[in-house]
């Protein structure tokens, strides 16, 4: 998850896409908005497994646009294929 925030932050949409599930993986991504993300913070509220090859991450990601503060909270569902892990969807 902190990976995932952190390739947010830096716009490193390649990063983003090859650790997003195939099954839900957007054709394209496109990171850019006008005004700019300005990314603030992440709080890591709560991880679990969920299975051998399955986790839950509860977070909250706060962020600007224009000078407007806004809170993504969301549990991340992630799966491990392979040994990799990856994010598969998200509850907001």
């Amino acid at each position: 998850m902190r990976s995932r925030y952190s390739a947010f932050v830096l716009g490193l949409r390649d990063y983003l896409l090859v650790t997003w599930h195939p099954a839900t993986r957007p054709a394209e991504l496109d990171l850019a908005t006008d005004p700019p993300t300005r990314w603030l913070g992440l709080e890591v509220k709560r991880a679990a497994a969920t299975g051998a090859d399955s986790a839950s991450v509860e977070f909250v990601a706060r962020y600007k646009i224009g000078g407007r503060a806004h809170r993504l909270h969301e549990t991340s569902r992630f799966v491990r294929e392979n040994g990799r892990w990856y994010y598969l969807d998200g509850n907001y």
